[in-house]
C-alpha cells in the first residue's frame, strides 16, 4: 500500500538542523542516502534506483547531472570527471571536500565552454577571490585537476591553468593551542566532563577529528590504543598517557564510541568539530578548534625533545616537512636559552676579568 506522504518505500522526509525538509532513503544493510533532487522528478527516481540497486550514488549522479548540461560546458566537464576513475577512487570525505568546491564554481562559471577557456579566464575567476585566498587557491587546484582531465580525453589539447599562480597566505592555518589556552578550556570543563574527554583524547593521540568520533573500547588494546586513519588509511598504535587512560577509566562499555550525542549516538565529523567549537567559545577561545589540538600535539611533542619521526609515529604524518615547523620552534626555543645563557656566562667571566 503507498504511503499517505505518497513517497516510496524507504524513502522518509525530515527538517534537518537548519529547519530545511530533506528526502532520504534507508534500508537495513545499505547505507543511507540523503536526495539532492526533488521528490518525483525524474532525478530523484534516477537516485533512488540507484539507492535499491546499491550502485554507487556518484556515478549516477555524474551521468543524471550531464543529461541536463550543455555538451563540451564546463558543468559537463565536471559531471565528466564525477564520473571517472580519478574521482570514483578517492576517499569519501575528499569527495565531498572536491565536490563543495567544484559545485560552487559550477554555479557560476559551468556554462562555459571547455574549449574556450583561456587563461585571462582563470586568472580573473581566481583574481575574483582575493578576499578569499584559500578557497581560491582550492579551486585553482581542482581547475588545473580538470584541465589534466581534458587533455587526456581530448576536450582541449592545452593548459589555460598553466603558470597560473594562486595566492601566497602568510598563515600556518588553524591556529595551534597554547598551553595557556589549554588551562583555559579546562578551567571552563573540568575534568569529567564530556567537554574536557574531547579534548584528552584529541590531545594525547594527536589525531584528527575523524578518528577520534570513532575511538571506543574496541580500539583499546591492554595500555595501548589502535586507530586506523580514516584520512590516511594508516595504523597507529599509541601508548595512553597516564591522563587519557584516567579519561576513559569510567567511560560505560556498552557504548560505541567514546563521544556521543545527547541522543546516545555517535558523533558525525562536522557535527563535531562545531560541537567543539562551540565548548572553546564558552571558554573564550574564539581562535581554536578541534584541528588545533592535533598541532598542539605535535608542538608538545617537539618541545618535549622527540624527534620527526618520533612525532611521526604518533600523528600519522607522513614527511619531516608536515611536521618541521613544530621541531623547528621547538629547537628555535633550547637554542636561544642555550645562546642566551651561554652569553650571560660569557659577561660575566668578561666583567670578572
Amino acid at each position: 500500500m503507498p504511503k499517505k506522504n505518497g513517497l516510496p518505500r524507504n524513502v522518509t522526509e525530515f527538517q534537518d538542523r537548519h529547519g530545511r525538509w530533506r528526502l532520504r532513503f534507508r534500508i537495513k544493510g545499505k547505507p543511507t542516502y540523503y536526495f539532492k533532487s526533488r521528490a518525483h522528478t525524474p532525478e530523484f527516481y534516477q537516485e533512488l534506483e540507484a539507492c535499491r540497486s546499491g550502485v554507487a550514488m556518484e556515478p549516477q549522479i555524474a551521468v543524471r547531472t550531464a543529461q541536463r548540461v550543455k555538451p563540451g560546458s564546463m558543468s559537463a566537464l565536471i559531471a565528466h570527471y564525477y564520473n571517472s576513475p580519478e574521482f570514483r577512487g578517492l576517499k569519501d570525505s575528499t569527495k565531498v571536500t572536491y565536490r563543495g568546491i567544484l559545485e560552487r564554481f559550477r554555479e557560476d562559471y559551468g556554462h562555459l565552454s571547455v574549449a574556450g577557456l583561456q587563461r585571462t579566464h582563470v586568472r580573473a575567476i581566481i583574481g575574483e577571490m582575493e578576499d578569499r585566498p584559500a578557497a581560491a587557491n582550492n579551486l585553482l587546484r581542482r581547475l588545473k585537476m580538470l584541465m589534466l582531465i581534458a587533455m587526456d580525453d581530448g576536450w582541449r589539447t592545452d593548459d589555460p591553468t598553466y603558470r597560473v599562480k594562486g595566492f601566497k597566505i602568510d598563515s600556518d592555518g588553524f591556529h595551534t593551542w597554547s598551553d595557556d589556552e589549554i588551562a583555559q578550556y579546562r578551567k571552563r570543563h573540568p575534568v569529567g566532563s564530556k567537554a574536557d574527554l574531547a579534548l584528552t583524547l584529541l590531545l594525547y593521540t594527536g589525531q584528527r577529528r575523524s578518528d577520534v568520533v570513532k575511538m571506543g573500547w574496541q580500539h583499546i588494546d591492554g595500555d595501548r590504543i589502535r586507530v586506523r586513519q580514516t584520512k590516511t588509511g594508516a595504523f597507529i598504535s599509541i601508548p595512553m598517557h597516564s591522563e587519557l587512560k584516567a579519561a576513559i577509566a569510567g567511560l560505560p562499555k556498552e557504548n560505541m564510541t567514546f563521544l556521543i550525542t545527547e541522543y546516545g549516538k555517535p558523533h558525525s565529523v562536522k557535527g563535531f568539530g562545531a560541537w567543539m567549537k562551540k565548548r572553546a567559545t564558552e571558554a573564550g577561545l574564539k581562535d581554536c578548534s578541534a584541528h588545533g589540538l592535533r598541532k598542539a600535539a605535535a608542538r608538545r611533542l617537539a618541545e618535549a625533545g622527540c624527534s620527526n619521526q618520533e612525532i611521526k609515529a604518533i600523528t600519522g604524518h607522513k614527511t619531516d616537512k608536515e611536521v618541521g615547523r613544530y621541531t623547528a620552534a621547538a629547537d628555535q626555543l633550547r637554542l636561544s636559552d642555550r645562546a642566551i645563557k651561554a652569553l650571560e656566562g660569557s659577561d660575566r667571566e668578561r666583567k670578572n676579568g
